[in-house]
């Protein structure tokens, strides 16, 4: 059960707020005033009665009219100051297109040549031995075989290097799995491949690279035969190589082949 206060104070004694016959004559013009379709619900303030002696605070200061010319520039402003990023226009989209489509062509160019390129590729474009000898051009014979990993890796820098002085120096690949070449493995004296050796345009050799090594070694000595010097500037370097006496194993005949 519950239980009723014992404060003297009688509940009668207060009157609602929100029943206009008793409020001030003030607020009772002011309530019909207040348009019903702005809110869902009707709200009564209470407020004490006014004293004449005290300024009066609801009085507003006039707002001046604002013409269409100064609120769009105010709101040009206020977009601009925030910070909002501005959308490019199509000049700037042509521009980003071409320069996305030339970097794309470039990877492509880039990837063709640096990887793209086989020892096969290679011996295609390689001229015979004999007509090597014979053209009157310094020459640079490259002995390689198919199963040599240091020959695969090292391609796309003798393709690159061959492109660069074609016409100008003679490329030739010997593969030493062919016993054609026997006797010039002798004679150049092949222990490891890839074995280069540079020949002036008598066919006298200049001395010889062997081995897994920068593109420039290759390309000065390249470099130093097209220009007809009388030594080349790296005449005996060796790097990591692949043992010619494999070529027992993976050896064929096949005369009727330069590579």
């Amino acid at each position: 059960m519950a239980r009723v206060s014992s404060n003297p104070v009688g509940l009668h004694r207060f009157r609602p707020c929100f029943q206009t016959a008793h409020l001030p004559q003030q607020l009772r013009a002011f309530i019909p005033s207040w348009p019903n379709h702005h809110r869902r619900f009707q709200s009564v303030a209470c407020q004490k009665t006014p004293n004449p002696n005290e300024p009066s605070t609801s009085e507003k200061s006039p707002v001046e009219p604002v013409s269409g010319d100064e609120v769009s520039s105010t709101v040009t402003t206020s977009s601009t100051d925030s910070g909002i990023p501005q959308f490019p226009n199509k000049n700037a989209n042509r521009q980003v297109a071409v320069v996305s489509t030339l970097a794309a062509l470039a990877l492509f160019l880039s990837g063709r040549l640096d990887f793209g390129v086989s020892l096969k590729d290679l011996t295609v474009a390689a001229l015979p031995y004999e007509e090597a000898l014979s053209n009157g051009k310094p020459t640079v014979v490259e002995f390689y075989a198919d199963w040599c990993e240091v020959c695969r890796e090292l391609a796309p820098d003798v393709y690159k290097v061959e492109q660069q002085y074609k016409g100008r120096v003679n490329f030739v690949m010997l593969n030493v799995d062919n016993t054609k070449w026997e006797q010039e493995l002798d004679e150049f004296g092949v222990e490891g491949i890839p074995h280069f050796a540079f020949l002036d345009k008598e066919g006298n050799e200049e001395g010889n690279v062997v081995g897994r090594l920068p593109e420039k070694y290759l390309r000065e000595n390249v470099d130093a035969l097209s220009r007809g010097e009388a030594s080349i500037p790296h005449a005996r370097v060796v790097g990591q190589y692949s043992s010619a006496e494999n070529r027992k194993v993976h050896q064929v005949v096949d005369p009727r082949s330069h590579g």
